[in-house]
């Protein structure tokens, strides 16, 4: 079943970020097969990072729950809310 996983950042956690940027993408790459559309939510200005938007496959809601737990910038505090929600990808 597909997830999407919805993350937004601290406020003033930049910093945070790009420390645990390196640890993040090597752990996301341990799921490479499983990832439907993966990467980072912009600031209005499209500049900034300001979250990160994860849809990827999953056996189940347990499984989807344990990477979110994992990941390197959820261990790094970065996060201020994580919501997982099924998914069901209509387009394209």
């Amino acid at each position: 079943m597909l997830y999407a996983i919805y993350c937004k950042d601290k406020p003033n956690h930049l910093q945070t970020r790009l420390d645990n940027r390196s640890a993040h993408v090597e752990y996301l790459k341990q799921f490479a097969g499983q990832h439907v559309c993966t990467g980072p939510l912009l600031s209005d200005d499209g500049q900034g990072m300001v979250g990160s938007l994860l849809v990827m496959e999953f056996g189940d809601r347990k499984a989807a729950e344990d990477f979110a737990v994992n990941d390197p910038y959820a261990k790094a505090g970065l996060f201020e809310s994580v919501t997982i929600t099924p998914f069901r990808k209509v387009f394209p």
